[in-house]
Formats: C-alpha cells, structure tokens, sequence
C-alpha cells in the first residue's frame, strides 16, 4: 500500500504593497499620486470618498491664485494676511512654483476651461486681501472644476491605483518609520505597505456645526499622525469664513462677490427723513467694514469674521448686498444664485454669518511635505506648511495643496524606499454593535462644545472647560473602539483627537493672532482695538 502524498498546505496571500501610498482624493492627494506616477512609481490612492463632493476641494468655489509674473506681489499679500506670521521661506517655495504648477497641471494636462474675457484672455478676479487681480476661476465652482477632471485622469493613468470607500484606520510603524497604513477593508483591519506614505486627508469641518467643508472632514490624518508621533504646529488657527449662508444647511458665499463689489450690511436701517434719501438707500442697513479695518469689505477674513458676528449681535443680522456687483448677480455667479434660490433667499440682500472653514494648522512638514516621521508626507489642509501661518490668504489652499502635492510624489520617489513588511496590530472587533446613532449622538456633544468655547472668540477659562470635556469624550470613545473596529468610530476618535490638540494648542498661546483671537470673560472682540 503506497502512501498518499499529504496535500499542499493553504498558503497565506502577499501582502498587498505600493510604491508610493496615497491617502485622501483632493486636489493635493490627486497632485501627489499624479508626480509619483510620472516619475514611474506604482501608486495607490486610498479615499473614504465614494464621489467627488465627498472631497473638499470640489466645495472650493473662488478660484486658485497665481502671480501673473509678480511673485513678490503675491508673497507680500500672504505675510499681510497672516498678521505677519507665515513663514517666509515656505511663501517663497509657493510663489516660485506657483504659475509653473497651474501651467502644467491645470493648463496642460487637464485643460481647465477657466473663465475668460470677451477678449479670450483669462478673467481673473481678485478677492480679500489681495492687491491685485490674479485669481483664476470657473464661475464661482473652481474647485469642481478642477477636481472631477483631475480624478478622472488619475483615475485613468496606468500607473495610479485608486480605491474608493476605504478608510485608513492606523499607521503602520516602526522604530519611528511609517510602513503604510491599516485600513477598514476587513474587520480586524486590512494593511497596505508603502515605500512612502502621503497624507493628504483635508480638513476638520466636521468638528463644528456649522462648516463650508465635507460632513466627513475628521481630521483623520492629523488624528494618525499625531497618534504615530509625528509633530503638528499652528493648530490654533482654525479659520472661520464671514459670508456662509446663515440659515440652515449653510453655503459659502465666494469672496469674490466682494472682489467684484458687493458689500457687508448690518441690521440698522437708515430711518431717513428725506424721501428722496430714503429712496436712494439701500433697504438693509449700514455699511460697517470701514470701521474695522482701513480695506473695508476686503480686509483679511480674520478681521472680517469676527465684525460680521459682531455686527449680527448687536443690529440683529448681517447680509450681502449683491446690488452693487458690476455684472448681473444671477448670471455672473449662477451656481450660488442657484443655492440662494434653493433657499428661498430671494432679492439681492443674502444673510450670512461666520463659518468654519479651513484650518490654518496641522501635521508639521517642510518644503517637500516631510514630515518629522521617516517616510511620512503631509499635504494640503492637514498639512502645516508655514504658508499660511494665523491667518490664510484667499484662494491659496488649491495653489498651496497643488504645489505641495506635486513636490511630496516627487521626492516620495526620489527617496526610493521599498516596502517593507512590518508587523501590523490586528484590531478587535468582538463586541455587539452599538446602537446607530451613538457616534452621531457622541459627535453632536463634541460639535457643541467647539463651537461654544473654540470658535471665533475664546477665553482662557473657556478653553479649559472644553479640554475637561474632550477628554471625558475621548476615553468614552477609546473604550468602545478598543472591542470594536467601525469608520464611524474611529472618525469620532479622530475629531476627538484633533479637538484635544486644538484646545492644547490654544491653551498654550495668550496672545490674540490672526484666526486665534483671545478674550477675557465677559469681554467681546469688539471691545478690543480694531486691526490697524
């Protein structure tokens, strides 16, 4: 009797391994993946998104700037902006490659159709705080533009990977080095090892209630990093904008509607006797901006934000008079006309109030977007470059994530690291499932509490009170994710992570500066000297 040969053991599949890994599909994430595969690395681009709205920069409306030749022009209104506090030598790095990157990414490869003159030469506006007109734009929906174009090239290069509706969880990481990341593929976590590694996640909307950015705006990345070790800077500076729609489901309203003449009015009346005066006025109220700032209606959104909420205190609302613009309101800017309507905001007087926005700060990186992980980039709003300091200049956050995307795939390939296999924690997912609205619930606490004590005024006591309340809402959250592995989970974890360092962070700095504008109790902005 022969024996029968034993059958061939099960072996375990490959690991699954990327040149370069990409994390997050805006236009950063996408100019990232776009430079490391040109340069002929294999790469995958991971997006919780399942389509591009879900991405922050299709809700970019105004435009991206350039420097039509001038980058000095350019540089001086960023430092201006930022009450002084943008690093120079990273305003340098994107001035200088500033038109090249719009040329060759926007012009040439995917030929954005920006709005032109009759004459066929590119209309550029100009919006707040900037000197000159240099913004190219796509009616007031830039950044749908670019984005859906962009995605679909990336989508269609032969060296570029991308996959949808995954989550990245963890780093992986060892001995101080990032090996990639853990995502939510399978239950007890699915990881994908990368020679590099580029964060490019967005912002925090989703820690406030009111925000112009994505519902699922997180903070992931910054959560990760920060968890991993890496550094974060500025992240005090969380930019609120002065004229998103004040109702429900709020909208920005583009600052280049004020770039083109329209102009801020409060809640008081004109109670003119002169009939012929009362004809001649508008029927809201009183232009305020020159009051707080000798740039009016155009001064730095810092300074605009926090007059358009005092205003709205004291006169009872804020509207944007669109009256005044040099074109037809509907026809120049149909796409916010058309949410106007969807609204039922009719006439040409829009109320609007300050929103979240952008967040000036986040992971620490340098020229190239290194961070101070090996093998670990950051870019676009999770990113801190030093760019923007305490304050963000206008229609920089598209030029900033493109140039930096463009430089991180670069020297991500340029680095030349190959993957290697690290051992990866297997999450735990044992536990029943919690009920379905226990993160939303857990989140709504979280939004409240941002909003009451870190929003566009904080005081001290304040601040203090929300870090007492971040870290009881932390722990909660950890000791349900420590048996459970669920996207909104550790979403929640992530908010709870980035709230914590922003209140840290406004802890650690007294002194009003830009987005971060510090009271004591009882006192409002307007009772503190106006911006000179």
């Amino acid at each position: 009797m022969t024996d029968t040969p034993d059958a061939p053991a099960e072996t375990a599949s490959e690991p699954e391994t990327a040149d370069v890994l990409v994390v997050g599909s805006g236009i950063a994430g996408c100019a990232a993946a776009l430079q490391a595969a040109r340069e002929g690395s294999d790469v995958l681009l991971l997006t919780k998104a399942t389509k591009p709205d879900d991405a922050s920069t299709d809700w970019a409306q105004g435009g991206i700037s350039t420097t039509r030749g001038d980058p000095e022009s350019l540089k001086e209104d960023i430092l201006d902006a930022s009450d002084g506090t943008a690093d120079p030598d990273a305003v340098d790095t994107l001035v200088e490659n500033a038109d090249d990157a719009v040329e060759d990414v926007l012009l040439d490869t995917l030929e954005i159709e920006f709005d032109e003159t009759e004459g066929g030469e590119f209309d550029y506006t100009r919006e707040a705080a900037h000197s000159e007109y240099r913004i190219l734009h796509v009616d007031a929906a830039t950044g749908t533009h670019i984005l859906r174009p962009f995605l679909n090239h990336v989508d269609d290069h032969e060296n570029i990977d991308v996959r949808q509706d995954t989550a990245a969880l963890e780093l992986l990481t060892h001995e101080g080095r990032v090996h990639g990341v853990l995502t939510d593929e399978e239950t007890t976590g699915h990881p994908i090892y990368a020679g590099a590694t580029i964060l490019a996640t967005g912002g925090i909307g989703a820690l406030y209630t009111r925000s112009t950015n994505p519902d699922d705006a997180t903070g992931d990345g910054i959560a990760m990093a920060a968890l991993a070790g890496a550094d974060v800077a500025d992240l005090e500076y969380v930019q609120f904008h002065p004229t998103a729609y004040a109702g429900d489901d709020p909208f920005l309203l583009s600052e280049a509607l004020r770039g083109e003449g329209a102009v801020l009015r409060n809640g008081d009346v004109s109670e003119s006797e002169d009939s012929e005066a009362r004809e001649t006025e508008s029927p809201g109220g009183e232009r305020f901006m020159d009051d707080y700032h000798p740039q009016g209606d155009l001064a730095p959104r810092d300074v605009v934000a926090r007059a358009v909420e005092t205003e709205r205190e004291e006169t009872g609302e804020v509207v944007l008079d669109v009256s005044t613009l040099e074109g037809e309101f509907a026809e120049e800017y149909p796409a916010i006309a058309e949410k106007c309507r969807d609204r039922g905001v009719e006439g040409d007087e829009i109320p609007v109030a300050p929103c979240e926005h952008f967040l000036c700060g986040g992971i620490d990186v340098d020229e190239n977007g290194r961070t101070s992980l090996d093998r670990l980039y950051a870019v676009g709003e999770c990113a801190r470059t030093g760019v923007h300091g305490a304050n963000r200049l206008a229609s920089t956050s598209l030029l900033e994530g493109l140039v930096w995307g463009l430089r991180a795939g670069g020297d991500a390939v340029e680095s030349g690291a190959d993957p290697e296999i690290v051992e990866a924690p297997e999450l735990r997912n044992s536990d029943p499932e919690l009920p379905e609205r226990f993160a939303a619930e857990k989140s709504i606490r979280l939004k409240r509490t941002m909003d009451e004590y870190l929003g566009l005024e904080r005081d001290p006591d304040e601040i203090a009170r929300a870090s007492a309340v971040l870290r009881r809402l932390k722990g909660e959250v950890d000791a349900y994710i420590r048996t459970r592995t669920a996207r909104d989970l550790y979403e929640l974890r992530n908010a709870s992570v980035v709230a914590l360092l922003i209140a840290r962070a406004a802890s650690e700095n007294t002194e009003s500066t830009g987005c971060h504008y510090v009271v004591s109790e009882g006192e409002s902005a307007a009772e503190q000297p106006a911006d000179d």
